[in-house]
């Protein structure tokens, strides 16, 4: 899911100087595949049986190989749109799939487990990274497209056999009474907060290599991607066990403002050390704030509460890319700019989640899980 979802931050330089890939149609395809994901993860949603079952996460690992092999056998832009689409869809069926194995495999470990389980998306962030930064020095973005392609191949076939029947568990945000408690303002900020994440968070994902490869030539604008991957491998296991020792509302606030800080370095500043902290700091923070986000919102046990989340988290993916179209007429550094503001002010949500916040409610009996990065 990890390579199948994002290879194409890296590979989108290389059709801009090589495919003729203009701004506005990057930006469409990313919005394309956000869409599939919003659509993924509702049919997911809706049929709650389908992600626990072997054939959905079979199929769905290979529709996402599928739409990688095809994306360099075609310059019609329809056709992209279509394959980064159905990739969207792909990507969401697979990566709830997986959770819900992850969740019946790890329930007597340690939490921080369910964290490096989770890490796996960083790993295959820093592998499509590392293949594409190989090959554009050497290849093409369509060889890129079908190294990418052969990669899921294999990572398909390592995880053939993961998904299993699981018996349904009670919806994640239902109270064990089943109404909610008082805690509607909470979760008015959490998800104000999230929305404004998943806008701000997917402009520096589609955009933050080509600009950090602008201001930082070299070594270190090539390998971005694949820093943001390796450190994003152990951060949701680093931030499940800061949880355990701080309040998670304010570890959201935490990693929100860092993520901020970090999207705007290669806007505000050239140079390679900008470059390089932005990119460690991007990958350090988008999948805790998914983990912590979504862990919140079940502890406060509003009905649906992953749901709605993961559904505003998804709406603002799809408006993100819109937002930045017309100001990419000028570089990435407005893009990007206006990407730190957005998660600055979702820092500023979760700032307001932290007053007074409920930390003693009575669980319900459910396990928490992010359904969606």
């Amino acid at each position: 899911m990890g390579v199948g979802r994002f290879a194409y931050t890296p590979i989108m330089p290389l059709m801009h100087s090589q495919a003729g890939l203009s701004d506005d149609l990057a930006a469409s395809l990313a919005t394309a595949n956000y869409i599939g994901y919003l659509l993924g993860a509702l049919l997911g949603i809706a049929l709650p049986a389908l992600i626990r079952s072997p054939a959905a996460l079979r199929y769905g690992l290979l529709l996402l190989t599928v739409t990688m092999a095809l994306m360099p056998l075609t310059h019609d832009a329809g056709a992209w749109w279509v394959l980064r689409l159905l990739a969207g869809a792909a990507s969401a069926l697979v990566f709830m799939a997986a959770v819900s194995a992850l969740l019946t495999g790890l329930a007597a470990h340690e939490h921080h487990m369910m964290g490096w389980a989770f890490g796996g998306v960083g790993a295959g962030i820093a592998l499509s990274g590392l293949l594409v930064a190989v090959l554009e020095r050497i290849g093409s973005w369509q060889a890129a497209w079908l190294a990418c392609a052969a990669l899921c191949v294999a990572l398909t076939a390592a995880s053939w056999n993961l998904a299993a029947p699981t018996p349904a568990a009670a919806e994640p945000g239902v109270a064990a009474d089943g109404g909610p408690p008082r805690t509607r303002r909470w979760f008015a900020a959490l998800l104000a907060s999230y929305t404004l994440e998943g806008i701000g968070y997917i402009i520096a994902g589609t955009f933050l290599v080509a600009a950090i490869q602008q201001g930082a030539p070299g070594w270190i604008g090539s390998s971005a991607w694949t820093v943001v991957g390796l450190a994003a491998l152990p951060s949701c296991a680093l931030w499940m066990r800061l949880a355990r020792r701080f309040s998670r509302p304010a570890l959201l606030m935490v990693s929100l403002s860092l993520q901020a800080v970090g999207i705007a370095l290669p806007a505000l500043f050239a140079g390679s050390t900008p470059a390089l902290g932005a990119a460690v700091l991007f990958g350090a923070t988008f999948m805790g704030v998914s983990l912590m986000a979504l862990a919140i919102g079940t502890h406060l046990q509003i009905p649906r509460a992953v749901a709605l989340l993961t559904a505003g988290y998804s709406i603002g993916q799809i408006l993100g890319p819109l937002l930045a179209a017309p100001l990419l007429h000028h570089g990435y550094h407005q893009a990007l700019l206006l990407a730190a503001v957005l998660v600055l002010a979702a820092a500023c949500g979760a700032a307001a989640c932290c007053i007074r916040f409920p930390h003693h409610l009575t669980l319900p009996a459910s396990a928490t899980a992010p359904t969606a990065p």
